[in-house]
């Protein structure tokens, strides 16, 4: 996947949303964003442009160790400009600054350009148990769609992930965020629960089993306690905790699938 072209589409598109919601609701304040509890278009972009910037030293500086101050969990967003939203007094419905929205397009344009002419494979520190650039660019194209998802949401006009982005976007949360948020927040002992995901609108299944320390993935079939049918990108936006399962296809005990989410806490 050429992740940097797909990257400018996002962020692109994640631009104009919030253009959008800030015209639309001028007089009544930037709207909230009902995925993201607490945060309204303004927070959104203001996290996801301070998250590329942080993305943007990691691989230019090839740090080996995390940023000073970096704190995945809380995910927290520097102070940045005068009159910008404080990530402290959340959500900000004020006026969208002209210059918050410059800023985002200078650094997500910036992160393209660089996703494109890195090397996947060469070594820097990240949050996660995968050290390369290559981490970078996948998860950053992912946290991109979601997000702008979530700004196409807040004003009614969410379109679906593309489809084989999201495909690896339910990969990359069973292997990858997984164990990333039971580390960061507290998660109770699996019991051996097993939990099978079918792509509707294309052929993967992914079956996961839990173990008292470990969400395990093996793609393929088995007997599993529940299965849950959607298009890649319901899936993946279900397993980011973006939409419940009114009208997926559930089939065995549907208790599990809100059982996941106490054993891997969403952030």
């Amino acid at each position: 996947m050429d992740y940097a072209a797909q990257f400018r589409r996002e962020t692109r598109a994640f631009e104009i949303a919030v253009r959008r919601a800030a015209e639309e609701s001028a007089s009544d304040g930037v709207p909230l964003v009902p995925s993201c509890p607490g945060w309204s278009v303004t927070d959104l972009m203001f996290h996801l442009g301070s998250v590329h910037r942080q993305t943007m030293r990691v691989i230019t500086e090839g740090l080996r160790e995390p940023p000073r101050g970096f704190d995945p969990a809380a995910r927290r967003p520097p102070a940045v400009g005068a009159g910008w939203p404080d990530p402290e007094r959340a959500p900000n419905r004020g006026p969208l600054p002209s210059a918050l929205v410059d800023w985002f397009t200078e650094g997500a344009t910036a992160l393209a350009e660089l996703f494109a002419v890195r090397d996947p494979a060469e070594p820097v520190w990240s949050w996660s148990r995968e050290q390369t650039v290559g981490f970078w660019q996948r998860t950053g194209t992912i946290e991109a769609a979601v997000h702008r998802w979530d700004a196409e949401h807040a004003i009614g006009a969410a379109r679906p992930i593309e489809r084989h982005l999201a495909a690896e976007a339910v990969t990359h949360t069973f292997e990858v965020m997984a164990p990333a948020r039971r580390a960061w927040r507290t998660a109770p002992a699996g019991q051996g629960e097993r939990l099978r995901f079918k792509q509707a609108d294309g052929f993967r299944i992914w079956v996961v089993q839990t173990d008292p320390e470990e969400v395990l993935l093996n793609q393929g079939s088995g007997c599993c306690e529940v299965e849950l049918t959607a298009t890649a990108s319901d899936l993946a936006l279900f397993l980011w905790h973006r939409i419940p399962t009114d009208g997926l296809g559930v089939r065995g005990d549907v208790s599990l699938l809100d059982r996941y989410f106490k054993l891997v806490p969403p952030l």
